[in-house]
């Protein structure tokens, strides 16, 4: 699924020999990296003063960073810089952000790998400063402790995986078409083109946490003729276009390995004020193998978290051998003025293309309900569970086409809404459903589910009355678009293991009862639901040894094709 598209002040200067006259005239200059959040840029001067190697961080925030002629000598001709030679102490007690962040800075001008020192435990305090990765980073064995106790701005990410690359915006388009196959548009190179239509909301949301809606968004891959991506195709109409714009894609893969992250968690109001303090991926074509993250000092209360791995605006990430942690549930008061569990993530994907998680597996038990779901994700497309023991997969404002397979999922199971196609096999679901289609977002899927040789564990063991796909939509609500349930159903091999069950379990139903009242002909849906048109089933067999039905509310999906074919 994830296919690879084809950068101390010093009192004077002395005399330098002269044929290193060029190169420190360019290394001279000062240089501008991106900065922490979004909208605010950080200054980093790098200057080659005949000067010991240093950090100086100045009252207005700006970065100085020099390097002596001799050192960036040596740098250059061993192909690597280590946060050490920028000063950095790796002893778990003195902040060392600044020497990280000035370590990276002249990475990035020189196109030089960062590799961390072994054996070292850098902390990371509170300070506003952002180490922006442009180059292979190898943290290796080096831990990270990451205090947000006391913390100057939540928004700010401890690193930014960042592009060379900016976008601009694209003349001429001003409106869409689902499907569209060819934007006309001449480009240097692969793009992601990201368009909106302020004009028209979508997603508005139902329930506990409910709002007015998000802006017509979409994210979808060009070639330099403008040709879309089959894989990643237009979603929507855009009946007119407030804003558009292409970002090219990086060619170069970019590495990041190694790195054992603790972060000591924020004692803050629980309340949506999320923590960013993290590990932002801003920058298509990027490899994350191996790091690991866990969380120490979470109490009775804390505000939430937006990801330590925020995968943003990009495409083709993969995370592969990571260790990460769920997030302890806090609640507080929600948009309908009652109390509600706020969500809270260790990974994080928005507006991303081809985004796959590989052997991943978290700390803590999959099935501990005190610890919320790992993944929050929103306008993606192509999203990849393989050999992944997490607590949920979930897809809040779409997902289009997500394949989860070889993976054991926890108490919070398969949450989602999009399109295309969701394939779910040789996969453990230990959630409420086999797939949960979101209610708060319409329980909506306009496309197929295919799913083949899995296990269902209703609950995770606890007696329950299971239904595979689960939701509700009153037909009352407008959520900005037609809701449907996927078109067509494949089951295919699959176990229900429910032993567990109630006294007055009829067996496990397809479909959950999505519209207790719609229950004859004299009900009238305000906003249509349309329902699925097709299951076929191939050797579907339960632990009870209750035979398959359809559903409680048999009125609702009378029309329903369900085709059981021979073993």
């Amino acid at each position: 699924m994830n296919r690879s598209p084809e950068r101390f002040s010093a009192s004077r200067r002395q005399p330098l020999l002269t044929g290193l006259l060029l190169w420190v005239l360019l290394v001279s200059r000062a240089v501008v990296a991106l900065g922490q959040t979004e909208g605010q840029m950080e200054k980093v001067v790098i200057t080659s003063l005949n000067q010991k190697t240093g950090i100086q961080a100045l009252e207005n925030g700006e970065l100085q960073v020099n390097v002596s002629p001799q050192d960036a000598r040596t740098f250059k001709k061993r192909g690597w810089v280590r946060y050490g030679d920028f000063g950095a102490r790796g002893d778990g007690k003195t902040d060392d952000i600044d020497a990280i962040a000035g370590t990276h800075a002249f990475a990035n001008q020189q196109g030089l790998p960062v590799k961390a020192d072994g054996g070292a435990t850098y902390y990371i305090g509170g300070k506003e400063r952002t180490a922006v990765i442009r180059t292979n980073t190898d943290f290796g064995t080096a831990a990270f402790i990451i205090d947000d106790t006391e913390v100057q701005n939540r928004n700010a990410s401890v690193f930014m995986v960042s592009s060379g690359l900016q976008p601009f915006p694209l003349k001429g388009i001003t409106s869409l078409k689902r499907n569209q196959e060819k934007i006309d548009v001449s480009l240097p190179g692969p793009c992601l083109v990201t368009v909106t239509n302020a004009a028209v909301k979508h997603y508005i949301r139902f329930g506990l946490n409910q709002n007015n809606g998000a802006a017509q968004t979409d994210i979808f891959l060009v070639d330099k003729n403008g040709r879309v991506d089959r894989g990643a195709p237009i979603i929507w109409d855009f009946d007119q276009i407030t804003d558009i714009s292409a970002l090219p894609i990086d060619e170069k893969p970019l590495t990041i390995t190694g790195g054992r992250f603790t972060t000591i968690a924020n004692r803050a109001e629980s309340k949506y004020t999320y923590y960013n303090r993290n590990i932002a991926i801003k920058r298509s074509n990027v490899v994350v193998d191996g790091l690991e993250h866990r969380i120490t000092g979470e109490g009775d209360h804390g505000a939430p978290y937006g990801g330590f791995l925020n995968i943003r605006d990009c495409g083709y990430v993969t995370v592969r051998n990571a260790v990460l942690t769920g997030h302890k549930t806090y609640s507080t008061i929600g948009a309908a003025g009652k109390p509600v569990s706020m969500g809270t993530y260790d990974l994080s994907a928005n507006r991303a293309l081809n985004v796959s998680f590989i052997n991943c597996r978290q700390t803590n038990d999959i099935n501990d309900r005190t610890y919320w779901g790992i993944l929050g994700s929103n306008y993606c497309k192509n999203m990849l569970y393989d050999g992944c023991v997490f607590s949920r997969f979930d897809a809040h404002m779409g997902v289009a086409n997500a394949t989860i397979r070889n993976s054991t999922l926890g108490h919070m199971g398969i949450n989602a809404i999009g399109s295309g196609t969701l394939t779910v096999e040789n996969s453990t679901i230990r959630g409420g459903n086999l797939v949960n289609l979101r209610s708060d977002y319409g329980s909506t899927w306009q496309g197929d589910f295919i799913i083949r040789n899995c296990v269902f564990v209703p609950s995770g063991g606890r007696p329950a009355s299971a239904s595979l796909i689960g939701g509700s939509n009153s037909g009352q609500h407008d959520f900005g678009y037609i809701c449907y349930m996927p078109e067509r159903i494949l089951i295919e091999n699959l176990h229900i293991d429910d032993s567990s069950h109630p006294a007055n379990y009829g067996g496990p139903a397809i479909f959950a009862n999505m519209n207790p009242q719609l229950t004859d002909d004299s009900f009238r849906e305000k906003f249509p639901y349309v329902t699925t048109r097709e299951v076929v089933l191939r050797k579907v067999t339960t632990a009870s040894g209750k035979p398959l039905r359809v559903s409680d509310n048999t009125f609702m999906f009378r029309n329903v094709k369900v085709v059981a074919e021979a073993n």
